[in-house]
């Protein structure tokens, strides 16, 4: 077992100190991965914690706050960030194909070259969201509001639109 410091995105200071059980040698993604697992388990606040690079691939992250959290380049291919407080969270270029965002806040939330392709953000709240050059291929955006999103650049093919809200769209 050994401790792992999770920084604060904002201030660079140590916002937890996890015990996860993993080699000195293991990669630092899957470290933080082990962190956010044991932060899970304890309760432990998230949002605006450092987490760019994690490995979450498939974690349940369902209704967790991680609001203002720094996510870019973070794996959460395959998972389940469903009703999750995403506001104002940075994940540009994060790996979310396969992802389910269902009713996900993302207002705010920087998802500038992320992938979303084949991703369910049925009434994920984008509002504001910066989406450039998202890829967002096959995604299911039935309700979504993406009032004032900011979508220049992204690949929609094939994406379920149906009923989304794009007032005051940058497309």
């Amino acid at each position: 077992m050994m401790e792992f410091k999770i920084l604060n995105r904002w201030s660079g200071e140590t916002q937890f100190i996890a015990l996860i059980v993993a080699d000195e040698t293991e990669s630092e993604s899957i470290k933080i991965g082990l962190a956010v697992e044991w932060a899970l388990k304890t309760g432990t606040s998230l949002a605006g914690a450092n987490l760019s690079w994690a490995d979450l691939t498939c974690v349940d992250l369902s209704g967790v706050d991680l609001g203002g959290a720094n996510l870019a380049d973070a794996n959460l291919s395959g998972a389940d960030l469903s009703w999750a407080d995403l506001s104002n969270a940075n994940l540009s270029w994060a790996d979310l194909s396969g992802a389910n965002l269902t009713g996900a806040k993302l207002s705010g939330a920087d998802l500038s070259d992320t992938d979303l392709s084949c991703a369910d953000l049925t009434a994920a709240n984008l509002y504001y969201a910066n989406l450039y050059r998202a890829y967002l291929s096959d995604a299911i955006l039935f309700r979504a509001n993406l009032t004032g999103a900011y979508l220049s650049g992204a690949n929609l093919t094939g994406a379920c639109l149906y009923r989304a809200d794009f007032t005051g769209t940058i497309l």
